[in-house]
């Protein structure tokens, strides 16, 4: 079975534009979540990005560092995820967002390991329906079959803007799982979507060695040392979907 991680990136962030390839320690954001992706059982990965000229940047970057990227469509999301799995013939695939440069390996081979283990469901997530984990670890991983029908059946662009909302919002289409922790950290904020965010992830990083080798649990066990990290960036909202 062909596990594919696909990871979309583009420059044009309405908050934090270029964020993707601004620096975190001494390395581009995207190649923290390249790296930290790639220490988990998902060894096939590709970034997909867009082909708007302003990706350009990014394209050249892969391509120096050696990761497989693809071009597709700059709104249609889906489409483009699709498009990507079709090409590197993926029987499994794994969305994660380049965004979140504190992406855990263990927590993805949970997801993983939990919706290869099951073998009787479409997608697994351990972000929807139900949070446990911070914002920023979040990890959905789905059938080819079940991306390629949200591909094919989804008619609203907003939710097509974000890949896998047909498949939250069709529970009667496709057979889900969720994986949840066993202590709730929700409430903690990991991703990055604005200057603050980023200054929150600049503080891990520096404080646990500038390095990728560190864990969730190091992050937790360092926000218990110096919780005013928290105060960085908690007020930052989460976008939300369109119910259209």
């Amino acid at each position: 079975m062909n596990v594919v991680a696909i990871i979309q990136a583009r420059m044009g962030s309405t908050r934090l534009p270029g964020k993707v390839l601004r620096d975190v320690a001494g390395a581009p954001m995207l190649q923290r979540v390249l790296a930290r992706t790639a220490r988990s059982v998902v060894k096939d990965i590709m970034v997909a990005t867009t082909v708007s000229a302003a990706d350009d940047a990014i394209v050249a970057w892969c391509r120096t560092e050696d990761w497989s990227v693809f071009r597709g469509s700059e709104d249609d999301v889906l489409d483009r995820y699709y498009h990507a799995a079709a090409a590197r013939s993926a029987d499994v695939v794994v969305r994660i967002t380049s965004d979140c440069p504190l992406i855990e390996p263990t927590v993805v081979d949970r997801v993983v390991g939990e919706f290869l283990d099951r073998g009787d469901v479409d997608y697994a997530s351990n972000a929807v329906p139900r949070r446990s984990f911070p914002v920023g670890l979040d990890t959905e991983v789905m059938t080819f079959e079940a991306l390629e029908r949200a591909w094919r059946e989804d008619a609203r662009p907003s939710w097509r803007e974000h890949v896998t909302p047909y498949i939250h919002r069709h529970p009667e289409l496709f057979r889900r799982h969720s994986v949840v922790n066993d202590i709730d950290y929700s409430h903690l904020r990991w991703t990055v979507d604005a200057a603050e965010d980023l200054e929150f992830v600049r503080a891990v990083y520096e404080r646990l060695g500038r390095g990728d080798g560190f864990s969730w649990i190091d992050v937790l066990q360092l926000l218990d040392r110096e919780p005013a990290l928290v105060a960085i960036n908690r007020h930052v909202q989460e976008k939300t979907l369109a119910a259209d």
